[in-house]
């Protein structure tokens, strides 16, 4: 026997519950369903458990897109501040932690909870636990899952990408899009971590836990945030965020000390104290363990009073211009996000509707619509979700 409902979500993380709620609200009969034994699990492991919701600077220009005015009407529709506003309103204490990523004081469960007591207020119904084998569409869709066979006039992909697979992550709302005809755009691994060959990381694994500040560059686009030196290579938000940017054979370049003028440092302690080794003047502005494979680097040799003026500019370059190639990143296993998806050519931007299948609807991570590190995904879930719910 089938279940009828008007809508069927898939997927219970942030997009398909913030669309369930939107749509129950209007009175439609929703089921939303999802493999998971809870909702909300990106959700709940997200900014450390503490939930990095969103971001005060949310704009078009810092989400990654085929298309990348696509995601504009949904952000201006229901924005940052709307979303803020309804967790203000559920009594949720934040803080903005930096550069306007807006955090839980407590813990990422009160998002859950809030979304949670939101989707029974609007009478939505939740099937967890559920596995999908088939969807298919005549008269509406039907869609065929361990807990029964289900009927909806409209069916919203909330499914997500493939990031972090120990979740459940996986390519199913790719292949479910193929299904009805829509293009994908090349899916890889996004705000990762990057790796590098045997040989550079001899040069790195000594430094193996050492974090500073650094403004890291990839063609055109730089970023200045943490970086962190692991056993397999770079990490931090800087490289996360250079990372969606990175193409394989592509170099980056790392200024390690970007709130420095190393050239005057170096110059100042020469007169000052040129006995002193240079690997202690350049100690000042970075960690004492790069400072001396910084000095290796350059290949320079003897004290700061025997250094020439080309070997202070290898020693500024070596710190302001070191130019790496990472040979890959660590892949979907610690990915925070896919990039590509769904190509946004087969959607409507302001419904988020199939352009070519009627009552078939695609939000959140799933489509080629990624953001920034910082809360830019979350926002584009909660904007997706609400852009849907108010269509189907």
């Amino acid at each position: 026997m089938k279940q009828a409902f008007d809508v069927i979500i898939l997927g219970a993380g942030a997009a398909g519950m913030f669309c369930a709620i939107e749509a129950g609200r209007r009175g439609l009969r929703v089921a939303l369903i999802d493999h998971a034994r809870a909702p909300g699990e990106k959700i709940r492991i997200s900014g450390g458990g503490r939930c990095n919701f969103t971001n005060l600077n949310i704009s078009a220009d810092r989400f990654l897109s085929q298309n990348p005015r696509f995601a504009l009407s949904a952000l201006r529709r229901y924005t940052q501040h709307d979303f803020i506003d309804r967790v203000t309103k559920a009594g949720i204490s934040f803080h903005e932690k930096t550069l306007g990523q807006l955090f839980c004081d407590g813990s990422a469960r009160q998002i859950i909870a809030m979304l949670s007591s939101d989707m029974t207020q609007a009478g939505v119904q939740l099937f967890l636990g559920t596995s999908v084998s088939d969807v298919s569409y005549g008269t509406g869709y039907t869609v065929q899952t361990s807990a029964g066979v289900f009927h909806a006039a409209k069916l919203v992909i909330a499914t997500g990408g493939k990031s972090i697979p120990k979740m459940g992550a996986s390519g199913f709302g790719y292949d479910l899009a193929k299904q009805f005809g829509h293009s994908i755009v090349e899916t890889r691994p996004a705000l990762v971590p990057l790796t590098f060959s045997d040989g550079q990381l001899e040069d790195m694994k000594p430094m193996a836990g050492l974090s500073l500040q650094a403004s890291v560059g990839c063609g055109k686009t730089r970023f200045q945030e943490g970086m962190l030196f692991t056993h397999r290579g770079l990490s931090g938000p800087s490289i996360l965020q250079i990372s969606s940017y990175w193409r394989e054979g592509q170099a980056i370049v790392v200024d390690l000390a970007p709130e420095c003028d190393t050239r005057s440092l170096l110059e100042g302690e020469k007169h000052r104290n040129g006995r002193q080794a240079v690997h202690t003047a350049l100690s000042a502005i970075v960690p004492d363990k790069l400072a001396r494979q910084i000095v290796q680097r350059a290949q320079v040799q003897g004290n700061l009073a025997d250094q020439s003026k080309g070997a202070l500019e290898r020693l500024r370059d070596a710190v302001h211009a070191w130019q790496v190639t990472p040979v890959g990143t660590e892949g979907y296993r610690t990915a925070e996000v896919t990039l590509g998806g769904v190509d946004t050519k087969g959607l409507d931007a302001k419904t988020l509707q199939s352009r070519s299948v009627p009552g078939l609807y695609f939000i959140g991570e799933v489509v080629d619509v990624t953001g920034w590190l910082g809360g830019y995904n979350f926002q584009w879930a909660w904007s997706s979700g609400w852009a849907a719910g108010q269509a189907v």
